[in-house]
């Protein structure tokens, strides 16, 4: 069944109506009419099978027949700051990042960025969101990650008071030569560690400053490997990584869903 994203407050009364994007997708890009069934998201971790009653393009309705609570969100809330990147390759990075399972994007200008100019990277977030939000109901994802606003290097480093203490910082740098992703994780009890922070550089890599930098603000510089990843790749396979370290990624073990 197709699955979307809706607001809570959608849910609260019956029917419930869908219009502008949701609807035309529903009406004419899916053709689905009276007596479809579809699950509707609602963002905090629920699931709602839901019927259609009515099918037109600027307004569905339906009505909900179950809920279960979903269970493919991982416990361990990653954080990818990613920096810009030229083209449709950062746009792939939210898409690729948000199936992977990663909580929460901040796109970042740093010294080397091909693209520098903030007001340019805000006016894209629209399509961003849609991006985001596709790939979350594609993947069955229980929430939608969040998508911040753009920020410089430096002011991304800033650590937020409520994570302080239960977040680990990460800056995969291929300078780095003596600590591993993989020992830095198992450093540390990750059962203790209630989110990750990941700091991945655009096309020309950070600079020795920025590494330093960031080591001051208690960013832990690792190594993903001998070779060297592209700027879209290097978050993904650390995210990836991350998870599969934590038991998040052993299919087996991670239901779908439970009604």
């Amino acid at each position: 069944m197709h699955r979307f994203f809706v607001a809570p407050e959608a849910l609260a009364q019956q029917p419930v109506v869908l219009t502008g994007d949701q609807a035309r997708q529903i009406h004419r890009v899916l053709r689905l009419r009276a007596g479809a069934r579809v699950i509707l998201l609602d963002g905090t971790g629920w699931a709602h099978e839901a019927l259609v009653l009515t099918s037109h393009a600027e307004r569905v309705t339906l009505e909900t027949t179950s809920r279960w609570r979903l269970a493919s969100e991982p416990r361990l809330h990653i954080t990818l700051f990613q920096a810009v990147l030229k083209g449709d390759r950062f746009s792939w990075v939210l898409q690729k990042g948000t199936e992977v399972g990663i909580s929460r994007f901040v796109p970042m200008v740093c010294e080397r960025n091909v693209v520098s100019d903030l007001a340019a990277v805000a006016a894209k977030r629209a399509r961003w969101e849609r991006i985001v939000r596709e790939a979350a109901e594609q993947s069955g994802r229980a929430r939608l990650p969040e998508l911040a606003p753009p920020r410089p290097f430096a002011a991304a480093l800033l650590a937020e008071p409520s994570t302080a203490d239960s977040t680990l910082r990460l800056i995969p740098w291929e300078g780095e030569r003596a600590r591993s992703l993989r020992g830095a994780l198992q450093s540390c009890n990750l059962a203790d560690v209630s989110g990750i922070e990941l700091f991945v550089g655009p096309e020309g890599g950070f600079s020795a400053e920025e590494v330093r930098q960031a080591e001051r603000q208690g960013v832990v510089p690792v190594s993903l490997g001998p070779r060297i990843l592209r700027a879209e790749t290097a978050g993904l396979v650390a995210a990836a990584l991350i998870l599969y370290e934590a038991g998040e990624m052993e299919p087996l073990s991670m239901p779908i869903g439970e009604r």
